[in-house]
């Protein structure tokens, strides 16, 4: 039974849906969805056509607005709203420390995360797109992660796309994980760099925190082993818009003075915490190297091994000079799932994640250069998070689609920029601008 509610401006309903775990097997184990309909509260009456939203991550559930937030606001004017918890987030089927252990072994539950990658993603769209629709196709709107479930849509299932709009999230049709990171370790020290240049009494500041934590056993108030990678990892921060300006306030904060000498504040400790648990997200970790796995070849935990390739970023041999610590980015590592209580059970599940050898590919470059459905990108010029390069050589592999390149958002531009993003993108794939 759906149940319908209201907040400013919108009308919501809960959706509910049951799909296969295995596409495959459409008779087999199932697994359930979670979906939130909005509609404006001045159209709830109306027959619209329908938009449905695709998260960034993998492992993040879909927005939870109050009212009419950001790009939502935008979309409302002449969509339905579907915004959906990807299999294995939010309110949809958990795949956690607690649940996933109902699978059996690690060995188990590595088989069983197989099944959640974009691939999949798409055949549960398709599954409960004739329930929401009708069966007629929707616009399909998909930022950074939901961008490359969007290219596999095109590529699996683009008869069931009416339109594409992809915000941040052009992926490459071909590179190994190892590619994907010999590309995003230069742009992670660019955009340090540039942090350092607007903020550079942070250079001390980090270094004073890392050589802490480099002499020093911190475990933060949940049990999280706070080394210095950890630390570094925090830089994730400097892909968005505010990121710069956050990691400063965060840093200026990190000492007090006690008996025994400094130590970090509570204060910091609090809020790094809550900037580096998986708790509320542990399928990020997961399965973030296994959607770029699309052959026989294992991602074998390449955003570890590539980094050694990238000396600066050691912050041991950095501290013995006097240049920067260098912080990292959306990079997924082995001691996280020794540093993170959420993670700790999982870590021989993720190893053999790492090593699997039988990846599918997730994008069809054939029926991409054949497409046939109105498609727009708006590619961020340096995105931390996804290579440009590899954007816009995909975006020429697809037939018709219309990039906007554009240096004025950083990869949380539908959010930060929102409704002028999302605008902006419905005027190109509709030939008005």
């Amino acid at each position: 039974m759906s149940l319908s509610y209201r907040q400013p401006g919108v009308v919501l309903t809960d959706r509910h849906f049951t799909v296969p775990l295995d596409h495959a097997d459409p008779g087999g184990e199932t697994i359930e969805l979670y979906a939130r309909e909005a509609v404006a509260s001045d159209k709830a009456g109306q027959d619209l056509p329908w938009l449905v939203y695709l998260q960034g991550g993998p492992g993040f559930g879909a927005n939870r607005f109050v009212g009419r937030q950001t790009w939502l606001d935008r979309a409302l004017k002449e969509y339905r709203v579907l915004l959906l918890d990807q299999r294995g987030t939010g309110r949809s089927t958990p795949a956690t420390r607690q649940t996933l252990p109902l699978r059996g072994g690690p060995a188990a539950q590595a088989d069983y995360l197989t099944h959640f990658r974009a691939d999949s993603i798409v055949r549960d769209c398709e599954a409960v797109r004739p329930q929401v629709t009708g069966g007629a196709p929707w616009t399909v709107l998909g930022q950074s992660f939901g961008g490359f479930c969007t290219v596999s849509y095109l590529s699996l299932a683009p008869e069931g796309i009416d339109t594409a709009l992809i915000t941040g999230g052009l992926p490459s049709l071909h590179a190994h994980a190892d590619d994907v990171y010999r590309a995003a370790y230069p742009r992670i020290e660019r955009k340090v760099t540039a942090h350092y240049a607007r903020y550079p009494q942070d250079v001390e500041r980090a270094r004073r925190i890392a050589d802490h934590l480099l002499t020093h056993d911190v475990v933060l108030p949940n049990g999280y082993r706070f080394t210095v990678e950890a630390f570094q990892s925090l830089g994730l921060m400097l892909g968005t818009g505010d990121g710069s300006h956050r990691l400063h306030h965060l840093l200026e904060d990190a000492f007090v003075r006690t008996p025994a000498g400094p130590e970090l504040s509570d204060a910091f400790q609090e809020q790094a915490q809550a900037l580096l648990s998986y708790a509320g997200h542990p399928l990020y970790a997961l399965v973030h190297e296994a959607i770029y796995g699309q052959d026989a070849r294992p991602t074998a935990w390449a955003a570890e091994r590539v980094r050694a390739e990238f000396p600066q970023f050691d912050a041991a041999k950095a501290l013995t000079g006097d240049g920067p610590v260098l912080f990292t980015g959306e990079t997924v590592h082995p001691w996280m799932f020794d540093a993170d209580p959420a993670l700790r059970p999982l870590r021989e599940t993720a190893g053999l994640l790492a090593a699997r050898t039988d990846w599918r590919p997730l994008y069809d470059p054939a029926r991409l250069a054949a497409n046939e459905v109105p498609v727009t990108a708006a590619v961020y010029h340096d995105d931390m998070y996804v290579d440009t390069a590899h954007s816009l050589e995909t975006a020429a592999a697809i037939r018709g689609l219309r990039p906007w390149v554009t240096n004025e958002y950083e990869h949380d531009g539908l959010r930060a920029g929102a409704p002028r993003v999302l605008d902006r993108l419905l005027a190109l794939v509709r030939d008005e601008a």
